[in-house]
């Protein structure tokens, strides 16, 4: 997939793409180090959801960072789009699973999944001709 704007018109829609792809992508690569360095904070959420110890948090860090890069590399994008989307799915199932209430804690992923894929179909000029957006 192209990465860069086709016309002089869809220079907006591609530099707001890739600012919400930067808010999301900053905020992946924030959360996926944190796990990745296993802080103390990060240990005790992550016992409260069911997973247990240092392994775990890093594992999970290492697949959230690894899909980040991906999603943030341009010619990788779709393929990182889509494994942050099962990532995120995953997610939405553990909060679900515990309780969390609905619009803070079980969508949260679902509102990143929105700013991934949102400012992936803004950026890039093929993705919206694949997935065009029709108006009635």
């Amino acid at each position: 997939m192209q990465d860069e704007p086709r016309t002089r018109g869809s220079q907006g829609h591609y530099w707001a793409g890739w600012v919400t792809s930067g808010l999301a992508i900053a905020f992946l690569l924030m959360d996926g180090t944190m796990k990745l360095l296993a802080l103390s904070f990060v240990l005790q959420a992550q016992e409260e959801l069911g997973f247990h110890g240092e392994g775990t948090a890093r594992l999970l860090g290492a697949i959230l960072l690894a899909c980040t890069l991906l999603y943030a590399a341009p010619r990788t994008a779709v393929l990182g789009a889509i494994m942050l989307t099962g990532y995120l799915g995953g997610a939405v199932a553990v909060k679900l699973r515990i309780g969390d209430p609905l619009f803070t804690h079980i969508l949260f992923g679902v509102y990143v999944g929105a700013f991934v894929w949102g400012g992936l179909y803004l950026r890039d000029a093929k993705l919206r001709e694949i997935l065009p957006l029709r108006s009635s």
